[in-house]
């Protein structure tokens, strides 16, 4: 049994999707479905059950899982944990640290005491403003010095995992700026793919924060833009891949601009392109990060031998064949 955390989430579905390609289905997804809408990506994926995260959580704190998983004839295989707070805006702190830090020990706990694969979301977020460059070095983690909460809260595990001797059994993925189908239900912390899409169908134009630094221009701050298809790849490479542990970036490995990507998303809409220039709110503005990119010498040299796609090529397949239809991963 392949177990999916944050399932029917943004990544956690495109990954269940994947699996289902791949002619798996004896996925269990675990999720909070909430009162929001992200239940629907499950509706066209293919899966062998699903589990409320706090009946979940339950037989994990309580050391009741694996012996539940067994009873049912369905020992672990994998555990891809992508359930998590993702709001880098989350002012609870106590909160991030029981449902990122805390849900996350205890589950890498399971993993390596059945002997499953383990794969967990770590974050870029944790490279704070790059200063400290954006390589992902377990020699380098208590270097880094995140920009809120929530990064902090990634980087408590990768700590952890490193002082515990765990990282070369389990992986840790670094991911960058995701965007593409099944986001729809995040509200604020959608991509701004989908954003801008949603403002230029209404108003013809789009948005984007002005720069408040010398060297950048407006519009010319630069973001590592990775299409879902590509991170869930990326992902699934190492549950094939067992006997690779560590942290690794999720990325494309190319720098791309908010203007490159405003140019586009009007180009697949097939509009002019009008973007307006708005003032950055006080409470971003000092933590706000002028340059990522990912680093991903490592996931290459691991084996990694996909393909990115590339920036235009990606937003118009997300544009034409998801947004425009209203469509899922799937349908």
């Amino acid at each position: 049994m392949i177990i999916v955390t944050g399932g029917a989430g943004f990544i956690g579905s495109a990954i269940v999707w994947r699996l289902n390609q791949l002619g798996k289905e004896d996925i269990l997804i675990v999720d909070n479905l909430g009162t929001d809408e992200k239940w629907k990506n499950l509706v066209p994926l293919r899966y062998h059950d699903y589990m409320e995260k706090d009946e979940f959580l339950s037989l994990v704190m309580n050391q009741r899982l694996a012996a539940r998983m067994r009873s049912d004839r369905e020992p672990i295989e994998a555990i891809i944990h992508m359930g998590a707070c993702s709001a880098t805006t989350e002012r609870d702190a106590s909160y991030l640290i029981r449902n990122n830090f805390e849900y996350t020990r205890q589950l890498a706990i399971v993993a390596v005491n059945e002997g499953a694969r383990f794969i967990y979301a770590s974050s870029a977020a944790t490279y704070g403003d790059g200063s400290n460059g954006f390589e992902d070095s377990e020699g380098k983690i208590d270097s880094l010095r995140p920009l809120n909460m929530y990064g902090y809260s990634k980087q408590l595990f990768d700590q952890w995992a490193l002082r515990r001797g765990l990282l070369d059994r389990i992986v840790g993925l670094k991911y960058f700026n995701v965007y593409g189908p099944n986001e729809y239900h995040k509200g604020d912390m959608r991509s701004v793919v989908l954003k801008a899409f949603e403002q230029i169908q209404a108003t013809g134009k789009m948005r984007l924060f002005k720069s408040y630094r010398n060297e950048y221009k407006d519009g010319e701050q630069v973001r590592d833009f990775i299409y879902v298809k590509d991170a869930v790849e990326m992902t699934l490479f190492f549950l094939e891949k067992k006997a690779i542990g560590g942290l690794f970036n999720v990325g494309s490995g190319t720098e791309s601009t908010w203007n490159k990507l405003a140019a586009s998303i009007f180009s697949a809409i097939g509009k002019p392109q009008n973007i307006e220039y708005v003032e950055m709110p006080e409470t971003i503005r000092y933590k706000y990060q002028y340059y990522t990119c990912a680093d991903v010498a490592k996931i290459r040299k691991a084996g990694y031998s996909g393909k990115m796609t590339g920036i235009e090529d990606a937003v118009s397949d997300y544009v034409n064949n998801y947004l425009v239809p209203g469509k899922r991963l799937g349908e």
